[in-house]
């Protein structure tokens, strides 16, 4: 991404504005997935994520990367994370571009539950980092299963297979299972690959915050034991 930074600081642009402008973009994508609009939604998401490449890139090209830069860069990724999944959470609005879809207008693509849950996961995730590299001192925690990239792979996956396929393919799944299959998923409201992937986002994250704690304390522990 470096000759793309460099293009881009030749017009002045700064790291931060960068920053902010991806914030804004993925406001947008929110919007499109709460008016039903998921494949829009979904190209509009891509290219925040192309965009959060950007400022870095800017940044090492300009000679312009700084501490405050970098937490306002990872400040602006958690609010982004929050607004794709609150879009997905809060709509369709109006009757969404799925060929299948079979709820009321207003059901929305993700329980808010699953969607709360992995959200606090994904927010959890990035604080245990934060604060075994600061309070805990730790040079680096960025450790477990689950980093921003495969979360967002994730979210990416479940959006184009709800999309796109023409039947629920979660569902047709299911149906080859004996009936209480079915049954207890769509009890505890997985009744589409969407908020599948969305439940697998939520188990990654918490996983990894269990990950980056134990890591946390076998590195602290070993410090503090060289210490003494």
């Amino acid at each position: 991404m470096l000759p793309v930074g460099r293009v881009l600081a030749k017009t002045g642009i700064t790291p931060n504005a960068i920053t902010a402008l991806t914030l804004m973009v993925s406001i947008v994508s929110a919007y499109f997935f709460y008016l039903g609009d998921l494949l829009v939604g979904f190209v509009i998401m891509l290219l925040t994520v192309v965009m959060d490449m950007f400022d870095g890139a800017v940044a090492r090209a300009a000679n312009l990367a700084s501490p405050f830069g970098a937490t306002f860069d990872h400040t602006l990724d958690r609010y982004a994370e929050f607004f794709f999944i609150l879009g997905l959470m809060a709509g369709p609005s109006g009757t969404p571009n799925i060929v299948w879809w079979p709820y009321a207008t207003g059901d929305s693509f993700v329980p808010w539950f699953w969607g709360f849950v992995a959200l606090f996961g994904m927010l959890m995730a990035s604080f245990s980092r934060a604060k075994a590299e600061s309070v805990g001192g730790m040079e680096n925690c960025a450790v477990g299963i689950a980093e921003r990239q495969e979360k967002l792979l994730l979210q990416f996956a479940g959006i184009l297979l709800l999309a796109l396929p023409t039947t629920n393919i979660w569902m047709d799944f299911l149906s080859i299972f004996p009936t209480p299959f079915t049954t207890f998923f769509a009890a505890i409201q997985i009744t589409n690959v969407l908020t599948l992937c969305i439940v697998i986002v939520a188990i990654l994250s918490h996983i990894t915050v269990a990950q980056r704690l134990a890591y946390a304390r076998k590195v602290i522990l070993s410090e503090e034991q060289e210490a003494t």
